[in-house]
């Protein structure tokens, strides 16, 4: 399945609080929710932005939705973090579980992102992997798409890969991950880049 219709699609956006993605889509016509268990850090209304338990609100709500775009939390499932594993396999567990149940609602298509980690082998490989600097963004992070009735997000805007930050110890990690230590950070770096939110909402929508 994908969307020919040129009418609005019901959208849903599950684990997001920036509404990237969410104004993405809203910008083109759609009708667009986001939920997330904290409040959404642009500042929209209430009736835009749900505070819940994401299962739960798919529970009661997922056959008002066209297509889903999720963003399940990383912390417990990005290969990055490999070294705490073995410190946290319950937390990982529940991490597993809350993917692969995002995996079996009741929408006709939809998008579940991460990083490189741990669900090509608990859940499958990804239909594709995407960097920021195929949509116009000089930076450089792989990021996994799990698809569902939907086609290969295509790049729209080719540019530089960007420059990397080389830490004291010498090791070498993407600029856009050399945040300031700061309350915020893990939302800041977990954001979706703007030129993907635009290729999705495009593309998909």
């Amino acid at each position: 399945m994908f969307f020919e219709s040129k009418k609005p699609l019901r959208v849903l956006v599950a684990c997001e609080t920036s509404g990237t993605v969410r104004n993405a889509f809203a910008s083109r016509g759609h009708s667009v929710m986001s939920v997330d268990l904290l409040p959404a850090s642009d500042g929209v209304q209430s009736g835009i932005h749900v505070v819940c338990d994401v299962l739960e609100f798919i529970k009661w709500n997922g056959y008002k939705f066209d297509l889903m775009i999720a963003h399940p939390p990383c912390t417990h499932l990005a290969v990055s973090g490999a070294r705490w594993f073995k410190d946290k396999q319950e937390e990982q567990k529940n991490a597993v579980d809350f993917f692969l149940k995002l995996t079996q609602v009741q929408i006709p298509a939809w998008c579940i992102e991460n990083p490189v980690s741990v669900m090509s082998t608990h859940y499958r490989k990804p239909d594709q992997r995407i960097q920021p600097w195929q949509h116009g963004h000089q930076m450089q992070k792989t990021t996994c798409l799990w698809l569902k009735n939907l086609p290969l997000l295509q790049p729209t805007n080719v540019v530089d890969k960007g420059e990397f930050h080389v830490t004291k110890s010498g090791r070498r990690i993407p600029a856009w991950y050399n945040l300031p230590e700061r309350k915020s950070r893990w939302q800041e770096r977990s954001k979706t880049f703007e030129g993907v939110a635009q290729a999705m909402a495009v593309q998909w929508g």
